[in-house]
This record gives structure tokens, C-alpha cells and sequence, in this order.
């Protein structure tokens, strides 16, 4: 005999998996307009490869995975043959996780410094205020003269977009402290500035640092693209170069090739966020 209580969780139960396919279908909704329009753009566009329609794109996204290329590691030097789409995509890969990784990385741990260290900021605001302004693509050219067109600059350019993203995230989460909270800790025993920041200010935080390092995770995507551009090899070299070759539909390819990336390292980054995040 069923209670009420569980009559209401079926109710509830069902009310969310409803809710949950009213989305899908939205979404699905959304995605067909879209392919619509884009493919009855591509009909009405002359010359047409100005605007290559969906299915022509399709073809040459396949045609990115039934052919091959060869690639050589940075440092390492050894030489890896993968299909064209996946090795371009590495070559990106290359110049992209070492500058997000380090880029995270520094701009954090000034943030946080800054945040928490009053006299610290008084020193530093000034400089931030200059710097913070400029377009990391703007660095393009300090990055050509000092590293040449290769992995270490375009690396540099996303190292630059990471940076101040996450100096920012870390910067407002730490500074967003509340007084309650450090009281409480100073209650019960935690005196050291150092032990404060630890056990109370980062745990705080830590919500706006993950966040801002997912932001920094799409935002570098487009970063890395626009350093390519400038002769850097990976998949925005490869956008440039179809489209001087007025091959659009395999530009479109590699877009799509970035897009497919990124909402992999974004749905991946979001399952592990909730974990670390478990505790809230």
C-alpha cells in the first residue's frame, strides 16, 4: 500500500523527468531552426562556397578523420602520424593546455596574495589596472619577437587570456570573505595568517576559483584560435588556410572540430567540479 509520501515523490519524479524531456525537445527545436536557416542561406548565396550548407560541411568533417597527417611533439621531439582532424587538434593541444595550466596557475595565486594581503594589493592594483585592458591577441607581436610562430608563443598568448581570468576569479572570492567567518576561525583557534587562508578563506573561494577556471577553459578556445591565425600550427592555422584556398566547408570543419572540444573538456571539467564541490 502506498503512502502518501511516496505518492508525492512519484508525482515530483515524474514532474522532473517531464520537465527534463520539455528541454531536450526544446533544445532539439532549436538545433533544427538553425540548421534550416543556415541551409537555406547556403541555397540562396552565390558563388556558394561562400556559405557552405550542413551537408556539405558534414562530408568534409569526415574527410578530416579518413586522412593523415604527421606531427611532431614539442620537446620531446618524437613524431606521431594520426588522422588529419586529430593530429591539427593536438598540435593545438600543445600550445593550449600549457598555457591555460600555468596561466590558471599564476593568475590564482596572485589573486590570491592580492586579495588577502591589503598592503600587497596597495602595490599592485596600480599595475593590474594598467595591464588588465589589453586583448591578449594584442601580445601577438611581443610573442612573434620574442618566441617565433611556433607552440611557445601562441602558448604565451593563451597563458596571458588565462591569467587574468582566474586572477580575477581568485581575487573576488578571496576578497569576498565574510568577516563572520574569519571571527568564527579566530574562535577557535586559527591565528596564523598563512592556517586563516588555508582553512577558511580558500574553502570559501573555491567555488568562484572553479568557476573561473571553466570560464578560462572556454575562453582560451578562442583565444588560441586567434593566436594560430597568425601562422602558429593547430586548427586555427587550418580555418585560415582553407578559407585562402576558398575551401569553406573544411573551415567550417575545423569550427566544428573546436566546438566538439571544448564541450568536452566543459562537460568533463563540470562532473569533476561537482565533485570537488560535493560538500556545499
Amino acid at each position: 500500500m502506498s503512502t502518501p509520501t511516496d505518492t508525492g515523490s512519484e508525482t515530483l519524479l515524474g514532474a522532473g523527468v517531464e520537465g527534463d524531456l520539455r528541454r531536450y525537445l526544446r533544445g532539439l527545436g532549436g538545433l533544427t531552426i538553425f540548421l534550416l536557416v543556415w541551409w537555406v542561406g547556403a541555397l540562396t548565396t552565390q558563388p556558394s562556397y561562400l556559405v557552405p550548407g550542413p551537408a556539405d560541411s558534414a562530408r568534409a568533417f569526415v574527410e578530416l578523420f579518413t586522412t593523415s597527417t604527421r606531427i611532431v611533439a614539442p620537446l620531446a621531439g618524437l613524431e606521431f602520424v594520426l588522422p588529419t582532424g586529430l593530429a591539427h587538434l593536438t598540435q593545438t593541444l600543445f600550445h593550449y593546455i600549457p598555457g591555460l595550466l600555468l596561466g590558471a596557475v599564476c593568475g590564482s595565486s596572485l589573486g590570491l596574495a592580492m586579495g588577502w594581503h591589503g598592503v600587497l594589493d596597495d602595490w599592485l592594483r596600480p599595475l593590474v589596472r594598467v595591464l588588465r585592458p589589453i586583448p591578449p591577441l594584442a601580445w601577438v607581436v611581443f610573442a612573434i619577437v620574442w618566441f617565433g610562430i611556433h607552440h611557445t608563443g601562441a602558448a604565451f598568448i593563451v597563458f596571458v587570456g588565462a591569467f587574468w581570468i582566474n586572477f580575477y576569479a581568485a581575487y573576488g572570492g578571496v576578497e569576498g570573505v565574510s568577516d563572520e567567518l574569519t571571527d568564527a576561525a579566530s574562535t577557535l583557534g586559527v591565528e596564523r595568517d598563512l592556517s586563516m587562508l588555508k582553512l577558511v578563506a580558500l574553502p570559501s573561494a573555491a567555488p568562484q576559483l572553479l568557476t573561473g577556471f571553466r570560464t578560462s577553459i572556454g575562453r582560451c578556445w578562442m583565444i588560441v584560435v586567434g593566436a594560430e591565425l597568425f601562422g602558429a600550427p593547430g586548427v586555427g592555422y587550418e580555418i585560415i588556410n582553407a578559407a585562402n584556398n576558398l575551401a569553406m566547408d573544411t573551415s567550417v570543419a575545423y569550427m566544428f572540430l573546436i566546438s566538439l572540444a571544448f564541450l568536452t573538456m566543459d562537460v568533463g571539467y563540470r562532473l569533476l567540479e561537482r565533485r570537488a564541490l560535493a560538500w556545499r
